[in-house]
């Protein structure tokens, strides 16, 4: 067992990245604001993959994170003095690479820093050999271990590629206390742990639904997750900094971008289901309860390839006769392209309003987006075709911008492989290599019964208000699905909402929604509902399918939807600073009794 924190019994391990372009100066912040045993990155997503699948096109000696290269040089000094050791996926296609280029750094500064990688993700030599066809890059996910043995060997660095997010907790944690790998309940609540703290400030008030409960949400402050031995944790923040760490602050990351109640990842399947959340104090939130499984035999793989090319004009629409002015815009420039492009989509948004006090706010926008695998059907034989309609078109005819050429777009897909044919290896600070074998047990995911659902309210005065009175929401992007969290305070108010907020309904709510497969997951422990809307994103957020291409704001239209809710939840205690004091200083969601899975 390798020793990395002070207290045997407890790992402090802080976050300094959410994505690739988060704050610069977040590593400093964290270094400086506090103590800390570990201090993670993440600077990977779906798009990052693509974004540095490009870069090496370019440059095959690039492919990872430049501005974790900065963060360094500006820090590295910082973090020997205060023995924080830094884990981070910020290698994306090159980890041998960033490896090599951070010696760079410690060499150029003087620092004796020893820096280790890990390494196999990159499947992308054997992509057709695995039945994963011909993709720009193709990476598996993989998991905690190869972190943990470079820490065990006394790396100051460790740099990865394509781990899953919460590895970059779990393995920290595992190393310190010397989990066995089959130690499933405690790997699951690291890995609960790192699914907080992985989007940085999302944990402490970014993307809020309640917000403005909030006092200080000028600079939210970075999370850090008090890990103990039995893989509970404690998630909260530095002192002093903005924003807030709450039970709903911790939920509203937990419902981020998740899809069943069994989370699975290469070491370990989480049950979402079992985790319980505990105000413990002004800051400071107890995830506890949770419970693992043997994760599956084969792993997940990023699959990111470059579609065809793509590009769009908007017309902007002003005053009468909106509904006439598009058609007419739509009928000419399609009946003036020498060459239809493959793809040619419209979207009318009616932004306008009657009488209105400015042209803004009495001005629709028409989008007409082509893609094509030729860049010349998209390129300005498409957008100058838009711009040649300027005189001879509806009144009051203009562009939001001038025509371009368009580029590239591309499509994520995921794919599978046998874990044993990825070749997860630890390269550690003096050159060695370790292999990692995968997983020796497995299980093979299956569905979650829904639990037994609570009686409903009785019939009741109700009055038709927003959804989003009483109810929390957050929602993302994975692929080209959508995932719509959403959660409420009190048992009598998820008494109404598990009954009233079902798939037709959603549908309903939603239009956007109404010809797509949607599942629904119950979680009791949370009182939460979780919706995957299949296919909402196409082919994944480069596609750029909806003007909301990552699903951000699904959540918050839903909220906006009107719906009759009784009246008795609708009163002061359901929201608002006081209901947000009691919940801060003691405020509990029970943990459901264990059952054998």
């Amino acid at each position: 067992m390798s020793q990395l924190a002070e207290d045997p019994d407890v790992i402090r391990i802080g976050n300094c990245s959410g994505f690739y372009g988060d704050r610069l100066s977040a590593m400093r912040e964290m270094l400086e604001g506090g103590q800390l045993d570990i201090l993670t990155g993440d600077y990977l997503a779906e798009l990052t993959m693509l974004i540095l699948g490009r870069d090496r096109m370019k440059d095959v000696n690039l492919g990872y994170a430049k501005t974790f290269v900065k963060q360094v040089e500006d820090c590295l000094a910082l973090a020997l003095e205060k023995k924080v050791r830094i884990v981070t996926n910020a290698g994306g296609l090159n980890p041998a690479g960033l490896a090599e280029r951070l010696t760079q750094v410690a060499e150029k500064l003087g620092l004796p820093a020893k820096i280790a990688y890990v390494t196999g993700d990159d499947l992308l030599p054997r992509a057709a050999e695995l039945g994963l066809g011909r993709p720009l890059t193709a990476n598996a996910y993989l998991g905690a271990w190869g972190i943990a043995e470079c820490l065990n060997a006394g790396a100051d660095i460790v740099v990865t590629g394509r781990v899953t997010d919460a590895a970059l907790v779990a393995g920290p944690a595992a190393a310190h206390f010397g989990w066995g790998r089959t130690d499933y309940d405690a790997l699951a609540g690291a890995v609960v742990a790192g699914h907080v703290i992985e989007c940085s400030t999302q944990a402490t008030g970014g993307n809020f639904a309640f917000f403005t409960e909030i006092a200080d949400m000028g600079r939210p402050g970075f999370p850090i997750a008090e890990v103990r031995r039995d893989g509970s944790s404690v998630i909260t923040k530095h002192a002093g900094t903005g924003g807030a760490v709450t039970v709903d602050t911790v939920e509203a990351q937990l419902m981020y971008e998740i899809q069943s109640a069994r989370y699975a990842g290469p070491d370990v399947t989480t049950r979402l289901d079992t985790i319980a959340l505990t105000q413990e104090g002004p800051d400071r939130v107890l995830v506890s309860g949770v419970r693992g499984e043997a994760p599956p035999s084969r792993v997940k793989v990023s699959l990111n390839t470059i579609g065809g090319f793509r590009n769009e004009m908007t017309f902007i629409l002003t005053g009468l006769d909106i509904e006439a002015k598009a058609q007419l815009a739509q009928r000419q420039l399609e009946s003036w392209l020498k060459v239809r492009p493959a793809e040619l989509e419209w979207t009318l948004s009616r932004l306008d309003r009657p009488d209105a006090d400015t042209e803004e706010q009495a001005s629709a926008l028409l989008k007409c987006v082509v893609r094509d695998p030729d860049p010349n059907l998209v390129g300005r034989g498409f957008s100058s075709v838009a711009v040649e309609l300027a005189l001879a078109s509806y009144a009051g005819f203009s562009l939001t911008a001038p025509p371009g050429n368009g580029g590239p777009y591309g499509v994520f897909t995921p794919g599978y492989v046998a874990a044993d044919q990825v070749p997860h290896t630890a390269v550690l600070p003096d050159g060695s290599r370790v292999a990692i074998a995968p997983a020796s047990e497995t299980l093979e995911l299956a569905e979650v019964a829904e639990p037994e659902l609570p009686q409903p309210l009785p019939q009741s005065e109700t009055k038709r208000v927003p959804l989003g009175t009483i109810a929390l929401a957050r929602s993302g992007d994975k692929g080209g699905n959508a995932n719509i969290g959403v959660w409420v305070r009190t048992e009598e108010q998820w008494r109404w909402l598990v009954h009233a907020l079902t798939t037709d309904e959603l549908r309903l709510l939603l239009p956007e929604t109404a010809e797509l497969p949607i599942t629904r997951h119950v979680l009791p422990n949370l009182k939460a509902i979780n919706f995957i809307v299949e296919g909402l994103l196409g082919q994944g957020v480069a596609y750029q399918a909806r003007f909301d291409p990552q699903a951000k704001g699904l959540g918050e239209w839903l909220r906006a939807r009107h719906v009759d809710i009784p009246v008795e939840l609708l009163g002061v205690d359901s929201q608002g600073p006081e209901a947000a004091a009691q919940r801060n200083h003691g405020g509990t969601l029970s943990m459901p009794e264990r059952t054998q899975s």
